[in-house]
């Protein structure tokens, strides 16, 4: 532990948001993160009030310059960010979840609590990353066992140490490295819903992405080929091999490609109750399904 007052960290704080005023906000994420200081908590303080550190303000002022300079996201400064009710490891090999995602176990579980006998049996989180996706539906749905499957071997080393950290028991995940469906073979017509946030992002507009997203996030996790469609296709096409009926799809798409997923899945028999979601913004961001053979 590091021990300064109030007065000096926020002279600091206030030298340091001068550098970047326009993200001076994401400087109070490192130092709640990083730091494990709430800079709000001042205001019941004294300035000469005493607060300890886990780390020195130096070890943050280097992480906010690779924030500034670099372009770098915080969450991978700090090697962790906070996610529905967890607590999540991240690296430049997985992507960051973010909020938008979160609504996706909420339509899940709602799928879900229709009928008993869907939270039960086999549920697949394809494309699983951090494990975000896996774990809190493990989390919320105590009778299934996810099946979290990943291309990237690197990936599913940080989903599986992120699980550590969640009493969840024996078997409630099983991790699987290939792409999409094929370790599943196994599980051909057994899966109770298949949950994914594959990657979206049409090719021609990668250079256009932010830096923080396309210097420092995998690629393999966003682009997916001329009109971003690639995976999403795929995972529609190949599902009905491996849902149970009733089944769910349930598959995160970027802002505007809605009608065009829901179109796709209707040109598929088996396919009913097909239903665009909005996010927490109100953009169009999820289409689900339910397999019925």
């Amino acid at each position: 532990m590091v021990t300064t007052t109030w007065q000096d960290l926020l002279a600091w704080r206030s030298q340091q948001q001068q550098q970047a005023p326009e993200i001076c906000q994401e400087l109070d994420w490192l130092l709640r993160e990083v730091a494990g200081v709430r800079v709000e908590r001042q205001r019941w303080a004294a300035a000469d009030d005493h607060l300890d550190l886990r780390c020195p303000l130096s070890a943050i002022a280097d992480l906010w310059q690779k924030r500034i300079q670099h372009r770098c996201p915080v969450q991978y400064l700090a090697g962790h960010t906070p996610w529905r009710d967890l607590e999540l490891q991240v690296s430049p090999a997985v992507l960051i979840p973010r909020p938008e995602t979160e609504l996706i176990i909420d339509l899940a579980i709602a799928w879900a609590q229709v009928d008993p006998e869907r939270q039960t049996g086999y549920w697949a989180d394809l494309g699983t990353g951090s494990g975000a996706i896996a774990i809190a539906l493990a989390r919320a749905l105590p009778q299934i066992t996810v099946l979290a499957v990943d291309a990237s071997a690197e990936a599913l080393a940080i989903a599986q140490c992120n699980t550590a950290r969640y009493d969840l028991g024996e078997d409630r995940i099983r991790w699987y490295h290939g792409s999409w469906f094929e370790p599943l073979s196994a599980y051909r017509g057994q899966l109770q819903a298949i949950v994914s946030n594959p990657p979206y992002i049409p090719t021609h507009e990668w250079q256009q992405l932010e830096p923080e997203v396309r210097d420092h996030e995998p690629r393999l996790a966003l682009e997916s080929g001329p009109e971003g469609l690639n995976a999403l296709k795929a995972l529609a096409q190949t599902a009905p091999d491996y849902l149970r009926s009733p089944g769910l799809w349930l598959c995160e798409h970027m802002a505007g490609q809605g009608s065009t997923v829901a179109a796709l899945l209707a040109t598929i028999p088996g396919y009913a109750e097909i239903h665009s979601h909005g996010d927490l913004a109100g953009r169009d961001r999820f289409v689900s399904a339910t397999w019925s053979a």
